[in-house]
């Protein structure tokens, strides 16, 4: 294993820039489907439990580097609280440092990530912002760990830098998948863009031996092998890249 987890890292007394994913569907002011805040409890549980000081960094919709009252992840606190039970300090960047001050051991949550225009340019200014806050960094946003925004590349080289538990299972599920697996290996993608999933779908075709294409990104792959997709969700700027990913597959032996 060539990455850290929370157990390589000394958490007593530390602030841990704890990156997640708590992009959650919110109906009337309130969180609709608990998944992805369930799935970060033992994260932070654990660094509670070290006598550590989890600070949340996390993204809400695309507000596109712009404040906008309708993607404020305060709506989330009550569940967070919920699901945690213990309280959650709610903070913006610019009062996160007085905030964190007052908050040992105990949980804060930076307002959305993505008002800070520096955010998905992977601004290092910002990520230096963020690395002033804390001691240690922590990734446990595996869905948002594709992009290299400010809060998932750059401040990864500030600090100290492990994976959470979800992450870590990611990983470690991955590895097993891809690593030395037993044959036959079929991946399932699923998601809307094929312009998302490139390099994804490219690293794929050479080492799985089926691979099963989901939701919108299908039909990217339907229209470019000629197929009528209406007025369905459809990249068909990409058609001649989902024509060369299937040309690799085939290259590769890939179903």
């Amino acid at each position: 294993m060539s990455w850290k987890t929370l157990d390589h890292m000394q958490l007593m007394g530390k602030r841990v820039l704890t990156r997640v994913d708590i992009n959650v569907p919110v109906e009337n002011g309130r969180v609709t489907d608990t998944t992805r805040i369930d799935r970060i409890v033992p994260t932070v549980q654990h660094i509670l439990n070290a006598g550590g000081t989890p600070i949340l960094i996390a993204h809400f919709g695309r507000p596109k580097g712009q404040a906008v009252e309708a993607l404020s992840l305060k709506v989330t606190v009550p569940a967070l609280e919920a699901a945690l039970g213990v309280p959650v300090k709610f903070t913006s960047l610019e009062q996160a440092r007085e905030t964190i001050a007052f908050a040992k051991n105990q949980v804060v949550l930076i307002e959305n990530i993505r008002f800070e225009p520096g955010e998905e340019r992977n601004d290092p200014q910002l990520a230096q912002r963020l690395a002033d806050l804390g001691d240690i960094y922590c990734n446990d946003a595996f869905s948002a760990a594709h992009r290299a925004h400010a809060s998932t590349e750059a401040l990864a080289r500030l600090r100290p830098a492990c994976a959470g538990r979800l992450m870590a299972e990611e990983l470690t599920a991955l590895e097993a998948a891809l690593g030395k697996p037993e044959r036959p290996v079929v991946a399932v993608v699923g998601g809307a863009k094929v312009s998302s999933k490139l390099d994804l779908l490219s690293n794929l075709v050479g080492q799985v031996d089926h691979l099963v294409i989901g939701g919108g990104m299908a039909n990217t792959f339907l229209a470019a092998q000629g197929h009528d997709v209406g007025k369905s969700l459809c990249e068909h700027d990409l058609a001649h890249t989902a024509r060369r990913i299937l040309d690799q597959a085939q290259a590769a032996g890939c179903e």
